[in-house]
């Protein structure tokens, strides 16, 4: 459970900091940005799983990088489910990919 709630807070602090970064990342209001991080999370747990078997060849040959590629996707889905938010294309939904990955890490227990 703590893992899912950290996994959220990474989702929302990297899209709000990407919002200050980017002029193409939108945020209407922060219902948008909770939503959007509980919409991504859902993503991540059912639609990720499929996403990622099917691009097995590609995430096998590029050592794991290919994963980046399918998390990027994810964001996509979950900006174009939820209203009053945009990501602002693949490059910004990538380096989001890359934020939310570094924050996770950052914020998981080393124990």
């Amino acid at each position: 459970m703590m893992k899912l709630f950290i996994k959220y807070i990474s989702i929302v602090l990297a899209i709000y900091l990407m919002s200050f970064i980017f002029n193409s990342v939108y945020i209407g209001s922060l219902g948008a940005l909770l939503i959007m991080g509980m919409v991504l999370l859902l993503v991540n747990l059912i639609i990720k799983p499929f996403l990622m078997l099917i691009t097995l060849p590609a995430n096998l040959l590029t050592l794991g990088l290919f994963s980046f590629i399918v998390n990027a996707w994810t964001i996509m889905i979950a900006d174009s489910l939820v209203e009053n938010i945009s990501m602002g294309g693949f490059l910004n939904s990538l380096i989001a990919a890359f934020i939310i990955t570094i924050l996770n890490n950052l914020f998981q227990d080393k124990n």
